[in-house]
């Protein structure tokens, strides 16, 4: 078996245990489903900067929201958060455990703290529904999920469909090849043309390579364990995508390379990065308020840090701080 080959395997062995469902923690797994499309979305007439990541001010008041919450469950109370199954570092299961954790999943956690209290049982109050980058904002507008921790860059157009916590990670786009000497040719962005480039539809990564180099040949998947399978493949010659998600990937291969030093995707990429946060219904100001009152815990306490530390320093290599939060909408 060649090393491309036992890489298959091991991507494939990932998927195999996802599919497996979560135990201590219920978590509904979707089934397999092709890409959303093959083609990124048209732009739309906004134009990302300082004020797209401003959000609610912190409050821990409450609202309809938390009440309906609470409620649940015979008042027990029970928070369903959409998240990645797939994104190591981020979201995944764990080794040997049907559990997910990462980064993400710490965050979400914090949330549910709040909520329920601090000595809840999370496994009984907490709901992981593991979807796909192009599930998030559909998912949240039917309220099969009511919080959305996965990755998910703040934009100006998607502040149209759901509203957003304040900032939790800041983020930038960079590109993972199969081998270092296709790594190796990568100086700009137009050595990206003719290349077929993966990333999950439904992402602002697809978005942005397909603006930036419209030669590039874009090959979408359903998640990033999709786009990873395809680079062991050779279905594809790079994935693309945040760093927090490629350094993850190239932890589970050790023949893809992630470039140190790459080129701004974009002017766009240079201002703006990619702000994560954690989204909600439209008319959830109230759950994007708390959440914000969360987060500015997590600063004071210095746990952002913690879980920092522990999940993605490790790989990224470089020390972070937790963004400023941005208030300003009512």
């Amino acid at each position: 078996m060649t090393r491309r080959a036992s890489g298959v395997v091991a991507a494939l062995a990932v998927g195999v245990l996802l599919l497996a469902g979560c135990s201590a923690e219920e978590t509904p797994l979707p089934s397999p489903t092709k890409a959303a499309a093959t083609t990124p979305a048209a732009p739309v007439d906004c134009e990302n900067d300082a004020s797209t990541v401003a959000s609610y001010p912190p409050s821990t008041s409450g609202g309809p929201t938390l009440d309906e919450i609470r409620s649940r469950d015979n008042g027990q109370g029970r928070l369903v958060v959409g998240v990645s199954g797939d994104t190591y570092l981020m979201s995944s299961q764990a080794p040997g455990s049907l559990q997910l954790q990462g980064f993400d999943i710490d965050i979400a956690k914090a949330v549910a703290r709040a909520i329920f209290g601090p000595d809840a049982n999370l496994g009984e109050r907490i709901q992981f529904k593991v979807i796909t980058a192009a599930d998030r904002i559909p998912d949240l507008q039917d309220g099969t999920v009511d919080m959305v921790v996965r990755n998910m860059t703040i934009t100006c157009d998607r502040w149209e469909q759901v509203a957003f916590s304040a900032e939790y990670y800041h983020a930038t786009q960079k590109m993972l090849f199969r081998d270092a000497g296709t790594a190796a040719d990568y100086g700009s962005v137009s050595d990206l043309a003719g290349l077929r480039i993966c990333a999950p539809a439904g992402s602002t990564s697809l978005t942005n390579i397909s603006n930036d180099e419209p030669d590039a040949i874009i090959t979408p998947a359903a998640t990033h364990t999709g786009c990873l399978v395809k680079l062991q493949q050779g279905e594809v010659d790079a994935i693309t995508g945040d760093d927090t998600v490629l350094a993850g990937l190239a932890a589970q291969d050790p023949y893809a390379v992630v470039p140190t030093d790459q080129p701004d995707l974009s002017e766009a990429e240079r201002t703006y990065g990619e702000p994560y946060g954690v989204a909600v219904s439209k008319d959830a100001k109230d759950l994007a308020a708390f959440i914000n009152a969360v987060l500015a815990d997590l600063d004071r306490t210095g746990e952002w840090q913690r879980i920092y530390h522990r999940w993605l320093e490790p790989y990224l290599k470089v020390p972070a701080t937790q963004p400023t939060p941005a208030y300003g909408r009512s």
